[in-house]
């Protein structure tokens, strides 16, 4: 299409396509196939021995879910994607993806609850340890570190304490140990570009912004290509030892022939394949509409919802607002260096009056809805200590730093004025006036 680098508003609508073969649709169609059929043996051999890549069967991959892989792995700045049925998918694949039992990860505590369930039991079950430390202090990755250490996982944006993960600093760490450095970009898309401050994979939930209009659940894994898996074999086995799933093949050689795609190929044809968390092609192209107006989208969530965080932090109701451009000291420092252009949609509160004001501040809204997601184009609320960390052990909810109090909202594109206005009658309402 051209040689210039593509500003992220045309990749969002032309990358990975520019229309069909064979009948010019502009449009990628929905390839709602199970199965594709090869050219003759020898092509069937070659899409097998990896010798080329092509479809074969959708659980692996799909024409209509190549667009979106393709399209987010531009915006990105990666090499290539994997998209799976959920974001939940996308952490665990990128982790198991490096990791077998008896292996480790060093993790932020701040995360999303459904992904520290996931780390704290699910993965324990499976014999994979992850560490949890304190972000604030990017050298407690490094004092987590040991032999068996094959990946640091963060989120950039993590909900629901919104302060900013220091990227390069973790990263930078981790390079020296050959250890990855794995970012969940779900709250920032466009705000934050991971690879660019050292990430080495980048995980969306694409349910949210990527989608942006809550019809359809998925989830994206994006390869930077930029780590060197072969640095420190031995601390990276699954990528440097012969693959008894994939008759030997040693992942970081057999790739180099199709690029620096070793990590991502792996998670396809060994992953997908086998564990199954195949995208459908439907929701596949929700996400595509969705993507195509993702530059559009995110400047007006920031902006309302920094009009958001600046009313409540005036409103005799709130005890302190959550929101990056609210903090002070090195969480505001953070937010400005790698969120130069918007603080996200995510807004976070504290209520004077508790769990009970929680509930009655939920109960009285009109216009949000009261619903488990964020990064809908409608604005959304939910008090976790009614949901959520209501599920969690004593400790778990501690570890979290959510109080009883706290609400989270996820502000959407309506008109600024019809959102204060719900939100001033639901404060009155959570004094019980």
């Amino acid at each position: 299409m051209t040689s210039r680098p593509l500003h992220p508003e045309t990749l969002a609508l032309h990358a990975g396509w520019r229309a069909d073969p064979s009948t010019g649709s502009v449009v990628p169609p929905i390839h709602q196939t199970t199965s594709y059929q090869f050219q003759d043996t020898d092509h069937a051999s070659r899409l097998f021995g990896l010798q080329e890549l092509g479809n074969i069967y959708t659980r692996i991959g799909n024409p209509t879910t190549g667009v979106l892989e393709a399209r987010l792995a531009a915006l990105e700045g990666g090499v290539g994607a994997l998209a799976v049925a959920s974001g939940q998918a996308a952490s665990a694949y990128a982790l198991q993806n490096l990791c077998r039992s008896g292996d480790n990860v060093v993790s932020s505590t701040d995360l999303y609850g459904g992904t520290w369930n996931l780390f704290a039991n699910t993965l324990k079950d499976l014999g994979i340890e992850v560490r949890f430390v304190d972000p604030t202090d990017p050298e407690a990755f490094r004092k987590a570190t040991d032999e068996k250490t094959r990946a640091y996982y963060a989120e950039t944006l993590p909900n629901p304490k919104l302060r900013v993960f220091p990227i390069a600093e973790v990263a930078a760490i981790g390079r020296e140990y050959g250890v990855p450095l794995i970012v969940d970009n779900t709250a920032a898309p466009l705000l934050v570009r991971p690879f660019e401050h050292g990430a080495a994979v980048v995980v969306y939930s694409a349910t949210k912004y990527i989608g942006g209009h809550g019809t359809s659940i998925g989830g994206v894994i994006i390869d930077g290509g930029n780590f060197d898996w072969e640095a420190k074999p031995e601390r990276q086995p699954l990528l440097n030892t012969p693959d008894r799933s994939y008759h030997g093949a040693v992942w970081a050689q057999a790739a180099k022939p199709l690029g620096p795609i070793a990590y991502i190929l792996r998670a396809r044809v060994i992953l997908l394949r086998d564990l199954g968390a195949a995208l459908s092609p439907f929701n596949a192209f929700q996400l595509l509409q969705g993507l195509e107006t993702l530059p559009l989208r995110m400047p007006r969530h920031c902006q309302n919802a920094q009009a958001v965080a600046d009313f409540l932090a005036s409103r005799p109701e709130v005890a302190s607002v959550i929101y990056p451009s609210h903090m002070t000291g090195v969480a505001r420092e953070r937010a400005d260096r790698y969120m130069p252009g918007g603080k996200g949609g995510l807004v976070g509160f504290e209520l004077k009056s508790g769990r009970d004001g929680g509930r009655r501040f939920i109960d009285a809204l009109q216009l949000f809805y009261h619903v488990a997601n964020i990064g809908d184009a409608r604005s959304l609320a939910i008090h976790p200590a009614s949901t959520t960390h209501s599920q969690l052990t004593p400790e778990d909810q501690a570890a979290s730093g959510v109080s009883p109090g706290y609400v989270r909202l996820s502000i959407g594109l309506e008109h600024i004025d019809d959102i204060l206005a719900d939100l001033s009658q639901a404060l009155g309402a959570a004094q019980g006036g």
